[in-house]
């Protein structure tokens, strides 16, 4: 079993002024993305083909006689932001599963890096870049695996390393035997069937007066001036933090859950619909604005689409499993009967079954009817170490209605209304 595992350091630098070569570098990448785009839209536009990489690629050779400073940024660099704008491309014109298509990228705005696929060299804590040279970094944890490319990013007026490493183990065997359904929620962020529940995350709600502070401090200001970059500083620093804090406890959550159970079966949730604008048209104007973008900004704070995902990248690590269920009705059926009403939701977190009388805690009822979803069918019993679907919700070593708290992981109970 392949695994790759991504190890991100800041550098370390001597002066500022040692850093201007990669913003040179990153400026570059910028260019040869935008014109390369311009081209290839040019073509759309003419309803001609799309040029491959290959011949994109062959254009450089023109590009650097037209623009010599690209002389000075190391090729692969170059090739490396063609590529991934020729997988931009494929995606956005995709007619089965189409994305965003690619825009333009704009300085201040746009995301400064670019990446080397070979050429680069580490000796504990300095690595060589092609065309910069040796360079130290803060080397926080041992690099593991075989380093196949290095991605250097700027980040709240930070440069980063990201090298990116593959590495061969054993097919994982997954040491425990345990199923767990999972219900996403605002008050909770995530309520497992065992009866442990997560304080949500609350990144950008702890920052939010800081940042608009900030932002119209920004609107203020002479655009590119000075002041105004050294406001944008301030923004991005305060990204950074609120990124920074929502990523940790992400990652707490993950590790606890993936940690403690062989079968994981959570919401196929549409975060991108679920958090879509309720403004609506001229026309045909929304109503309750409001409310819903305050919803909104909460769901995109709570990371629902990144915890999902480190939970499936951590479960096959470890030979476990994750299992994504359709989320309709989740929060009205009986975990119990099975039987789905509107009415079964008499407040926010009390569930009552208007058939059987089942009473419990919405949100843990809604994770036992996640669970019930995966059906007998469709896991084999045996495989990584995964129970049946209906031994799930008995987890011998959590107590039940019992919280885990973040990032202390402190256990208590949480309040029930």
């Amino acid at each position: 079993m392949v695994i790759r595992k991504a190890y991100k350091f800041r550098l370390r630098f001597g002066k500022p002024s040692d850093a201007l070569p990669f913003h040179q570098f990153a400026g570059s990448c910028r260019f040869v993305w935008n014109k390369a785009l311009s081209l290839q839209k040019a073509r759309l536009d003419k309803k001609k083909r799309l040029l491959s990489y290959p011949e994109t690629a062959a254009l450089l050779v023109k590009w650097k006689k037209a623009h010599p400073f690209l002389k000075e940024v190391p090729s692969q660099a170059l090739q490396q932001r063609l590529m991934d704008l020729d997988k931009a491309l494929a995606e956005g014109l995709d007619p089965k599963n189409p994305k965003e298509f690619p825009a333009f990228k704009k300085k201040y705005k746009s995301l400064e890096s670019f990446r080397y696929p070979q050429g680069f060299e580490i000796r504990k804590s300095r690595i060589f870049l092609p065309k910069f040279g040796w360079i130290r970094f803060f080397k926080s944890r041992e690099i593991e695996g075989t380093p196949k490319n290095v991605t250097v990013s700027l980040s709240a007026g930070h440069w980063f390393i990201s090298v990116q490493t593959e590495m061969e183990v054993p097919e994982p065997l997954h040491p425990s035997t345990t199923s767990v359904g999972g219900d996403f929620g605002v008050k909770r962020l995530l309520t497992l069937s065992s009866g442990i529940g997560f304080f949500p995350v609350t990144a950008l709600a702890g920052s939010l007066k800081k940042l608009i502070i900030a932002q119209k401090k920004l609107s203020r200001q002479v655009k590119k001036s000075n002041n105004w970059k050294n406001q944008k500083r301030v923004i991005g620093k305060l990204h950074s933090r609120i990124a920074n804090i929502r990523s940790d406890r992400l990652h707490r959550i993950s590790n606890y859950v993936s940690k403690n159970h062989a079968l994981v079966v959570l919401e196929d949730l549409r975060v991108k619909t679920l958090s879509a604008s309720a403004k609506g048209t001229v026309e045909n104007p929304g109503t309750h604005v409001r409310k819903k973008s305050r919803l909104n900004r909460i769901i995109l704070d709570q990371g629902w689409g990144e915890l999902r995902r480190q939970i499936g990248y951590k479960q096959s690590w470890r030979g476990g499993m994750m299992i994504l269920v359709e989320p309709a009705y989740t929060s009205q059926e009986c975990s119990v009967c099975g039987h789905i009403s509107p009415h079964n939701r008499p407040s926010r977190e009390l569930f009552y079954c208007t058939r059987c009388g089942h009473i419990e805690n919405a949100d843990e009822n809604a994770a036992k009817v996640v669970l019930r979803r995966v059906g007998h069918t469709r896991l084999a019993c045996g495989s990584n170490g995964a129970s049946s679907p209906s031994e799930a919700g008995t987890d011998t070593a959590l107590s039940r209605d019992s919280a885990v708290g973040i990032p202390q992981f402190s256990e208590g109970r949480m309040s029930r209304h």
